[in-house]
């Protein structure tokens, strides 16, 4: 059989998609999963709908060898009612991701946010007591991984338990406050029954933030001193232009790395604008662009990032991008409301930005 190039490989991924490729990318360039294929995995944020045929099921197919499914495993999405559980979309996902043997991570077990309401309470309303909401938590965790069992290689257990500010570890979240720290030890804990094979990672963001950086490292410390069955940790990565700096990315993957955890940076975008963290209304002086200034600073920026990626190599078993193209992003409606964003290497009609130049070429 006639070996493939990267370039026959991703002209054959956008023929299949109908697109045409820019003057500016016909040089021969290898895709991201074979740029870094002795490198760590390179992953995909996906929903549903991209996992049916077309442009975005060939991209994916093309360029990627690990995907996450961006909400269809959430508690809320996959648990809206007590005894009901929604797996069409996660279903879909993981067919999708065997079929076309690409690594799966789940995402996630455990967290604050899009937990369904009756999680926390019972028939009256009233808050559970913490026996409640352990035997829940258990069931949850058991059932889903239990269905997807042989099919994800890892699972982002516990999400964001680490506030933005302050000293606390803790971030003090219905889970907190009903069961008290434990309910993240019996998260991993009852992950590890569920399925003993899966990798497991507590996942966070603001992880160059020096103080929020040194909250989680001691969170982690302590679980791993408690023989708790922590694998890893995600560093989310959701950055921008101008942060962070290549220092502060060295010192937090030797210090998480330091643990005896893997290190994965799970969701990958670098928006255009200054970073805030706060959801705030959108003023007049937001305007969506991607000027060629932006354009090329994303280009730069993406390139020290994956320089430092690729330098801890022996640390990283992988990297996630939060999202496929710019035609869709969160950042579209964060922080600010409507206001669009250009965070990742592929444009809004699938073709490779500069910024996909410089991670693929080294």
């Amino acid at each position: 059989m006639k070996k493939l190039t990267g370039l026959t490989v991703l002209l054959g991924g956008l023929i299949a998609t109908g697109a045409t490729m820019e003057p500016g990318y016909q040089t021969a360039q290898p895709t991201l999963k074979e740029a870094y294929k002795n490198y760590f995995p390179i992953g995909v944020a996906v929903n549903p709908r991209m996992v049916q045929p077309g442009p975005d099921a060939e991209l994916i197919k093309a360029q990627f060898n690990s995907m996450t499914p961006e909400n269809a495993m959430k508690m809320g999405p996959i648990h809206p009612e007590e005894n009901r559980y929604y797996w069409n979309d996660a279903d879909a996902i993981a067919d999708f991701a065997q079929l076309y043997k690409i690594k799966l991570r789940g995402h996630t077990l455990c967290w604050h946010n899009q937990t369904p309401r009756w999680f926390f309470t019972d028939s009256t309303g009233k808050a559970v007591s913490r026996e409640v909401l352990l035997a829940r938590l258990k069931r949850h965790i058991t059932d889903v991984m239990g269905r997807y069992k042989g099919k994800i290689y890892a699972w982002d257990v516990v999400n964001e338990a680490v506030p933005d500010t302050g000293t606390g570890i803790y971030r003090r979240t219905k889970f907190y406050e009903i069961i008290g720290e434990e309910y993240i030890e019996k998260a991993f804990q009852y992950a590890h029954e569920a399925d003993p094979s899966a990798q497991l990672f507590y996942n966070d963001y603001n992880t160059e933030n020096a103080s929020k950086r040194q909250r989680i490292y001691q969170l982690l410390k302590k679980l791993k001193e408690k023989g708790v069955p922590i694998n890893g940790v995600g560093l989310q990565a959701h950055w921008s232009i101008y942060e962070p700096t290549k220092q502060e990315l060295d010192e937090s993957i030797n210090k998480f790395a330091s643990l005896g955890l893997k290190v994965q940076f799970t969701e990958v975008d670098v928006s255009v604008y200054p970073k805030e963290h706060e959801r705030r209304a959108r003023r007049d002086t937001d305007k969506s662009e991607f000027t060629p200034e932006m354009n090329d600073k994303q280009a730069d920026h993406y390139k020290m990032l994956f320089e430092v990626f690729r330098k801890h190599r022996d640390k990283i078993t992988g990297v996630t991008f939060w999202n496929l193209t710019d035609k869709y992003s969160w950042l579209d409606n964060f922080p600010v409301p409507g206001r669009k964003d250009y965070p990742l290497l592929f444009d809004q009609n699938g073709q490779p930005k500069k910024a996909y130049e410089s991670v693929v070429k080294f």
